[in-house]
């Protein structure tokens, strides 16, 4: 706010927190099939190891192509940037939850969705939240290659700055977005710790 950043960093979070909430909709669930089933895990690791060693520059041109400029393909690129440590880190939390506990379960009797959301989500959760976390961040990162597509945000301060050579304004801007950076890492952070 005192250095004129506060409708950019507003622009800027709907960018990462509806990118991420997306990523967080559709990787969650991804992961749970991923732990629950061995196939489905050999087909999606692949993709996941595609999505996030793809140069994050590609992700754009279909973007753009489908979508046109704007905030929309920024979202769209930030999805599938930010997405697999959700996925991923969903898929081994589960996939760690003591052999033992998932025996007892069966034996009381328990369904698979019974077990699901009062055992192994519970159980995970720390390790879900490590996933959000990163997929925050990963969307956060997203923010100035996206601004050369029309997305709004501190990233735009960063691009204009680097297109004028004023390293005074850019160096401003990017101190904002650690600023943002740091204080979702720290919201996710003791969201985990909350509820030890």
């Amino acid at each position: 706010w005192n250095l004129g950043f506060w409708r950019d960093m507003t622009q800027t979070l709907t960018l990462v927190l509806s990118s991420s909430l997306i990523a967080i909709v559709i990787g969650v669930p991804l992961g749970i099939w991923m732990a629950k089933s061995s196939k489905a895990e050999v087909v999606i690791k692949p993709i996941l190891d595609f999505m996030q060693t793809l140069p994050a520059f590609v992700y754009l041109i279909p973007a753009v192509a489908f979508f046109g400029i704007g905030m929309v393909p920024g979202v769209l690129a930030s999805v599938i940037f930010a997405m697999p440590p959700t996925v991923r880190m969903t898929n081994l939390g589960i996939r760690q939850v003591p052999e033992d506990l998932i025996e007892a379960a069966d034996s009381f009797g328990s369904t698979s969705w019974q077990k699901l959301i009062g055992l192994q989500l519970p159980m995970a959760k720390n390790t879900i939240m490590s996933g959000v976390n990163q997929t925050m961040m990963l969307g956060l990162s997203m923010v100035v290659i996206a601004s050369m597509i029309g997305a709004l945000g501190l990233g735009t301060q960063v691009y204009f700055a680097v297109g004028r050579n004023d390293a005074g304004a850019g160096f401003a801007a990017g101190i904002a977005v650690v600023i943002v950076a740091i204080i979702l890492d720290r919201i996710t952070q003791s969201f985990n710790q909350s509820s030890r």
